[in-house]
């Protein structure tokens, strides 16, 4: 079983029963509290912080070596949050692991290719502030300067034990997904993550997991099965939190601060209908429904963009079936393969990185008044599919996948896709169709493909042609059966003539979410701002509830975990700093 196959299966396996089981009997974590009406006070810490996936557990772990009392709360049965699901990776500028293996990330060098990445419209190599206004600049300086030393921090005390995410078949430390950019000076060694042989294990339920077990060792307040209802605030500053526990409430005072690193709000339908467009799935937890954003208006806080997010291509007969989804696609496998929208057309780079790739999605064309990549098809041939079986979105055995669609030519497959969409149409009321012209550009598609491939140059996309791309092939495409020869001996790895004389697949791939990155502002301390642009007193945040620090741009692997674990951390060291309010 692949990597990614164990992955989803306990994605599911969690999701049937992580939040009907009893609380305390989780891990065995202490969750018990005194299920009484709220009358002043139940307890008072220094600080309190919501939410215990990477930005949390971090935050809380962080305050902690500081001195301070903490008590970390979570509204689900198991703590971790979207991160427990998630591979682990973050992505670090600068990390202690990437100085040990002699390579160097120049702070100057750094910030160009994150401005770059996240703000190529505004992006200036020659300014000051690169293009960027100084609010945004300080937020990449703050994560550069800082990610490194959480990560160092969470190593010194042994919470988490790093090392580098390397790629396998010897290609060393994971490139970054825009390696190829002139302003990437340190194209490899910025993600990192928890040791397989680490107590806890690797990936993210290691990370929290490790973190986790750190906190409560040390007899840190953790609170699960309580729900966020609201803040606490006196004189203007926030002093405190109102939970839900057991159907009553509960009042928790803090001195210093109230750090909130909760999820964005990926299950929250009637949220994405306002903020999103065309978001059919998420991998995230289903907790992440968006409570803080209510919570942080009631306090006068200033929203940033709710339209931003970390996406992902689901399948999308998977995610009608169930909103949460098994796992994302992150790059689709296989050699032989091609996708292409309803008039049969390429339409991107399939081996680009998923977030960047799932933005397709979302382009309008002007003169047909439509989105026509709305929905994308995955086309394989015999050979894939048998080679690469096993690896989402294809499945091991042709039985083993309802989302599977075959067809015995070209156009036997159109014809197929076509009632598909049908039937989907009926049972789900999304009304998309092939183009009547699928068919033939798919045949003419299929044969400029195998044009490029058999050269080893795709003129079109340019898959391929970056290492990155080759690299990251070995990863997303695990081998079930031996290839009739070896990848080594292609002219490109990622490229191999579609066999349209044999039966062809498709699966139908939808624009969805690992999660949601908008919510409150956020200035490079981690405070949470009002509407004027100045600080809340005693709230920070961190995580996929505030907006993002780093916009849309996913910079490597571990693009999302990254951020959070550095601002986790800057919010706690910023809470440690004020004035404790007197006590009750």
């Amino acid at each position: 079983m692949s990597n990614d196959e164990r992955l989803n299966l306990q994605r599911r396996h969690f999701v049937r029963t992580a939040f009907a089981a009893a609380g305390g009997g989780i891990l065995g974590l202490r969750t018990a509290v005194a299920a009484t009406p709220a009358e002043g006070w139940r307890e008072t810490v220094d600080i309190i912080v919501v939410g215990s996936g990477a930005a949390g557990c971090t935050a809380a772990v962080t305050a902690a070596t500081q001195g301070d009392s903490v008590m970390l709360i979570d509204k689900s049965a198991v703590p971790g949050g979207t991160t427990r699901l998630a591979s682990g990776v973050a992505w670090v500028p600068n990390n202690a692991w990437l100085r040990g293996a002699g390579l160097r990330d120049e702070e100057a060098d750094c910030l160009r290719y994150m401005a770059r990445y996240a703000y190529p419209e505004r992006y200036d190599a020659d300014g000051e502030t690169l293009g960027l206004d100084a609010e945004r600049y300080a937020l990449l300086l703050a994560f550069y300067r800082n990610g490194s030393a959480a990560t160092e921090l969470l190593q010194e005390v042994g919470a988490v034990q790093f090392t580098l995410f390397e790629l396998p078949d010897d290609t060393g430390p994971s490139p970054d997904y825009a390696a190829h950019l002139v302003e990437n000076r340190t194209p490899k060694g910025r993600s990192i993550w928890p040791s397989p042989s680490s107590p806890n294990g690797g990936r993210g339920a290691g990370l929290v997991d490790g973190m986790v077990d750190w906190l409560v060792q040390r007899g840190v307040a953790l609170r699960l099965q309580h729900r966020l209802l609201d803040l606490e605030s006196e004189q203007g500053r926030v002093v405190g939190v109102r939970l839900e526990h057991a159907g009553q409430e509960v009042r928790v005072r803090a001195r210093k601060g109230v750090i909130v690193a909760t999820g964005g709000f990926a299950h929250a339908p009637e949220l994405l209908a306002r903020h999103q467009r065309m978001a059919y799935g998420s991998c995230a937890m289903p907790t992440a429904t968006g409570d803080f954003l209510p919570i942080a208006a009631r306090v006068g806080a200033m929203q940033g963009e709710l339209g931003t997010a970390w996406r992902t291509q689901v399948v999308l007969e998977e995610a009608l079936r169930q909103r949460m989804v098994g796992g994302p696609v992150h790059i689709p496998p296989g050699d032989s393969m091609l996708m292409v929208n309803k008039h049969g057309r390429r339409v991107a780079n399939e081996k680009r990185n998923y977030n960047d790739r799932s933005r397709v999605h979302y382009e309008w064309d002007p003169v047909a008044v439509e989105y026509s990549n709305q929905f994308l098809f995955l086309i394989f041939d015999q050979r894939a599919v048998n080679t690469f079986a096993g690896t989402p979105p294809l499945p091991r055995g042709p039985g083993d996948s309802g989302h599977l669609i075959r067809g015995d030519s070209v156009a036997d497959l159109a014809a197929q896709l076509a009632t598909r969409l049908s039937r989907i149409h009926l049972d789900h009321g999304i009304a998309f169709a092939l183009g009547g012209d699928f068919a033939s550009n798919l045949a003419a598609t299929i044969e400029r493909f195998n044009r490029f491939a058999v050269k080893g140059v795709d003129e079109d996309f340019q898959r391929g042609a970056h290492a990155s791309e080759r690299e990251w092939q070995s990863h997303f495409s695990r081998v079930h059966v031996p290839l009739e020869e070896p990848l080594q001996q292609l002219l490109n790895p990622t490229m191999y003539p579609l066999d349209t004389a044999a039966p062809l697949y498709a699966v139908i791939l939808a624009p969805g979410l690992l999660d949601t990155s908008g919510g409150p502002v956020i200035d490079a301390t981690a405070r949470v701002l009002d509407h004027s642009g100045q600080p809340i007193p005693g709230l920070f945040g961190a995580g996929n509830c505030v907006e993002s620090p780093t916009r849309e741009a996913y910079f490597g692997a571990g693009g999302t975990i990254g951020p959070a674990i550095a601002f986790g951390y800057i919010a706690a060291r910023t809470a440690h700093a004020e004035d404790p309010i007197p006590a009750a």
